[in-house]
């Protein structure tokens, strides 16, 4: 993958399985070794229906994931907030601006997973904030971080998609699901989109 931000070094809040923080662990060295971290994952509904995209990414590539999924990033020694993060990974993946949410996202839970990606070298071993919020109009995805995205209007459709793919490298997901989505429908209510 050419895209220059999956080439930045960035530190992300090591944490315990209680989520406190216990130092600060650079990104892609918390995915080679499996190290419990901390992250994020926002929903964006539009019309009342979900954004999903698929994802371009080295860990997890090609498969579908809710609207994004990132991480707080140590920045002069401070974690930044979640609405940071979130505001910037908008801006860096889905070209949206705060102003183009109808409220700020709202925080509708948090899930614990471990998965390992089976073509990669990485795992994604995370406390995970799940976040929810109303865009405006449709984004134009910036084709760095996602192949493309879908509309799909209910949870128990996307409940309907495979979790366990069976595909090569390379090969189109159709609708693989990343492993943490099953487990954010499982775990966080969706009764307020």
């Amino acid at each position: 993958m050419d895209n220059p931000y999956y080439k930045q070094e960035l530190f992300v809040a090591q944490v315990d399985k209680k989520d406190n923080v216990i130092g600060e662990v650079e990104r892609w060295k918390a995915h080679k070794d499996g190290a419990l971290h901390r992250g994020f994952t926002a929903i964006l509904t539009y019309n009342g229906q979900y954004l999903l995209q698929h994802r371009k990414h080295p860990a997890f590539d090609k498969y579908w994931d809710f609207t994004f999924s990132s991480h707080q990033i140590y920045e002069n020694g401070q974690l930044e907030s979640d609405l940071d993060a979130i505001y910037k990974a908008l801006f860096r993946e889905w070209n949206l601006n705060k102003t183009d949410i109808f409220e700020k996202p709202k925080k509708i839970g948090q899930v614990y997973y471990l998965a390992k990606d089976p073509h990669s070298i990485y795992t994604e071993h995370e406390i995970d904030y799940i976040y929810l919020a109303k865009i405006k109009k449709l984004p134009h995805p910036n084709l760095d971080y996602s192949y493309k995205y879908e509309l799909i209007d209910s949870v128990d459709k996307i409940k309907k998609l495979p979790a366990s793919p069976k595909l090569q490298r390379g090969e189109p997901s159709s609708y693989i699901l990343a492993p943490w989505v099953k487990q954010i429908i499982t775990d966080t209510p969706f009764d307020n989109k």
